[in-house]
Parts: C-alpha cells; structure tokens; sequence
C-alpha cells in the first residue's frame, strides 16, 4: 500500500469511526434542510466545510497555528448545535443560501483544529506534508460524502414515500443532533 493510500484510508476510517461521531453529527446537521434532488448544493456545501476544515489542518500540522485542544473540543459541539439552530429557524425555500456556506468554512475551520492533533502524530516528521495532508482529506470527504449519501437517502424515504413534510424533518433530525450536542458540550464543560 502507498503512502497516499495510507493517509486516504486513514482520514476514511477517522471520519467513519462511530467514536469520533460529532463530525458525522455535523454533516447530518448541514443535510437536514436538503432533499436528494439538492444533491448539488449539499456538495458544494460539504466541499466548503471540508476546504475550511483543511486549511486548519494544514497550518495546525506546519505548527503556524496553535490553540488549546480542550477548548477546539468545546467549539466542536458548538457548532454543530449552532447549525441546527440555522436549519431549526430556516424559512422555506427563501433563504439565502450564501451564508450556509460561510458558516460551513467557518466551522470547518474549528473541526480542522480538531482533527490536527492527530494528523500529527499519525506524520511524525515528515518533511513533505503535501501528500499525506490532501490524501487525508480525500478520504474525509470521501467519508463525509457517504453519510450525505445516507442522510439523503433517509430522508428520501421519509418525505416521499411515508409522507413525512419536509420542514418536521428537518426538525427532527437538527433536534435530534441538537439534543447530542447539548449533551457533548455539558460532557466538556464539565470535565
């Protein structure tokens, strides 16, 4: 196996391992206000998520950027609870979308923060990090697009053939994420 395939495998598992589960809360977070046939916008805005999420990344890993772990850990939370916020006040079909996307950069900027201090140690001193850090977050975004593809799905199958409406959905499912990370940010405020 390749280097590269080495590290796509590597941000593939991190994403899609059910203990690190508040990034796979935050991408259900951003697909609750979207249908399958969105599929387009939901990419473009995961895509957003993923490029913030990267830069952070990277200027974490170059050392460029240091802040304390306890506290990006308390911010993660935060803002996947701030996104169910978005989609819980969302008028239908009349938003702009725009500021999703900021939002989206945004917070992928702290989860990149989240995520650096184990991208490095998984590079130790490699002098190149170009490689490891885009094979990654390819498989990040590999892994994010699935559970897209799975929260899509669901809510397929939700609206269109058990009659579910749309905005009671999205209510359902950004209550739901909302009501894990209450619990997460009380775990972090408390400990």
């Amino acid at each position: 196996m390749s280097d590269f395939q080495l590290y796509l495998l590597t941000g593939f598992e991190h994403i899609s391992d059910l203990k690190g589960y508040d990034h796979i809360l935050f991408v259900m977070a951003l697909c609750a206000v979207f249908q399958f046939w969105q599929w387009k916008k939901l990419l473009v805005l995961v895509t957003a998520f993923t490029i913030g999420h990267s830069v952070t990344l990277a200027l974490a890993t170059l050392k460029i950027v240091k802040i304390d772990s306890a506290f990006i850990e308390f911010l993660i939370p935060i803002t996947i609870l701030l996104t169910c916020f978005l989609n819980f006040f969302r008028k239908e079909k009349t938003e702009k979308e725009r500021s999703r996307y900021f939002f989206a950069i945004f917070f992928g900027l702290i989860h990149g923060l989240g995520f650096s201090n184990f991208l490095i140690a998984l590079l130790g001193q490699e002098e190149n990090i170009t490689v490891p850090l885009l094979a990654f977050n390819i498989g990040l975004e590999i892994g994010q697009l699935l559970i897209v593809m799975a929260t899509l799905f669901v809510s397929f199958v939700l609206i269109s053939i058990f009659k579910v409406k749309e905005r009671e959905w999205n209510l359902i499912l950004s209550g739901a994420v909302a009501g894990i990370s209450i619990l997460l940010i009380a775990e972090k405020w408390i400990f």
